[in-house]
């Protein structure tokens, strides 16, 4: 196992019904809230409710309901304006990732003395020039769509309309205060959104698994595990939205994919950076992007750790190993992994999004822009060349 330094200071209050804590837990960490999450129906409801707990707190509120998918960094700066201009001293994020992490980045922004918010990114690994946040105002965080755990992590993931670019926030004052995760705010979210946000959670865990440390038997053990657990729920979820048991399930699952556990001496998350290229580039939502990046990037490096992805395909995928070599139980749990995301309703190659072969190149630039390092390769274990890179894309064509 190598070496790490974990913290982690995340207050969670877990549980179904927890939403109707907010107003309490709001009230100790400030007095005018400035609630950040999306303008559509998607939230009104719990909107709404969290208005009534929050007056009865006695905690003033303002809402900022322009939050969109991978929310722009002049998105963040028209929400920074109006929380200063609101005197708010706490930002409450309401939503997926995207509501969570633009809630962070305006925490953050109303508190920024280095200039242009876009300075506070991660926009380049071979020459970082960032200059992270050193403060932000408290967070409460209380997610809808289990996914990208941003309610018990440091990241924010923000995007740049005007530079065609996505990329990190990452610094210790993002991490919210405390989290309030109630399954039920989450049994009516749409089907392809309860898989994309699934696919999501697995993809965390699962970059670290397949590209990080070779010998870490608790932490391969963990990760395994994580990743059953969603792939036995998911089903039980989109057929019975308001199974609570499984809806309770994947959200532990997205919170704990992403908040240290599942990756403690590691940081590779080279799959990722192609998908932040797929969406900047072509439109293609975050989870469906990893949907179509997984399969292939597997089948690419099956061979160079078929223990590894035999172990994948019993413990995580209920391949029967009877009979069956590393090498054949690789290719069926790849196989099993794939038809499970096709059986969730999430597109699993490029074609399906209109992507060719021609695009190919245009994708890797972007990912050499922003996330190649120094030494012109994508950080992984192995590292990723282009060329190495070009052919996982033709995989997933």
């Amino acid at each position: 196992m190598n070496n790490f330094t974990y913290h982690n200071p995340v207050k969670v209050v877990f549980g179904l019904g927890t939403l109707k804590q907010a107003g309490e837990e709001a009230a100790k960490l400030g007095k005018r809230a400035f609630v950040v999450s999306y303008g559509d129906a998607s939230v009104t409801g719990t909107l709404a409710n969290l208005k009534g707990l929050l007056d009865a707190a006695g905690v003033a509120s303002q809402e900022f309901l322009e939050v969109v998918p991978n929310p722009p960094i002049e998105m963040v700066a028209r929400g920074v304006d109006a929380a200063k201009a609101f005197g708010a001293d706490l930002v409450i994020g309401v939503g997926g990732g995207s509501a969570m992490d633009a809630a962070k980045a305006i925490a953050a922004g109303v508190l920024y003395t280095h200039g242009d918010l876009w300075n506070m990114v991660y926009a380049s690994h071979s020459n970082v020039t960032a200059q992270p946040p050193e403060k932000a105002l408290p967070l409460l965080l209380i997610p809808t769509l289990p996914a990208t755990g941003s309610e018990m992590n440091m990241c924010s993931v923000v995007s740049s309309t005007t530079r065609g670019q996505k990329s990190y926030i990452w610094a210790d004052c993002l991490f919210a205060k405390t989290a309030i995760l109630d399954p039920e705010l989450t049994y009516s979210l749409p089907p392809f959104q309860t898989a994309c946000g699934a696919i999501d959670a697995i993809s965390h865990v699962l970059e670290i698994y397949i590209n990080g440390q070779d010998e870490s038997d608790l932490l391969h053990a963990w990760q395994l595990a994580l990743m059953r657990t969603i792939v036995e729920n998911l089903p039980k979820a989109l057929a019975n939205p308001q199974d609570a048991h499984a809806r309770t399930e994947l959200m532990w699952c997205a919170t704990c994919g992403l908040n240290g556990w599942a990756s403690p001496g590691d940081a590779w998350t080279p799959m990722h950076q192609v998908g932040h290229v797929l969406t900047s580039r072509h439109g293609i939502n975050h989870g469906s992007s990893l949907a179509i990046v997984m399969p292939a990037w597997m089948t690419y490096h099956k061979a160079l750790k078929p223990a590894r992805y035999a172990q994948f395909a019993v413990k995580a995928m209920g391949i029967c190993p009877h009979g069956k070599t590393d090498a054949e139980l690789a290719d069926a749990g790849i196989a099993a992994f794939r038809d499970f995301i096709k059986a969730s309703g999430v597109p699993v190659t490029l074609g399906e999004k209109g992507v060719a072969e021609a695009d190919i190149p245009g994708i890797i630039e972007g990912v050499r822009t922003v996330s190649f390092n120094a030494d012109g390769v994508l950080a992984s274990n192995p590292p990723v060349t282009a060329e190495a890179l070009a052919e996982i894309l033709k995989l997933a064509l």
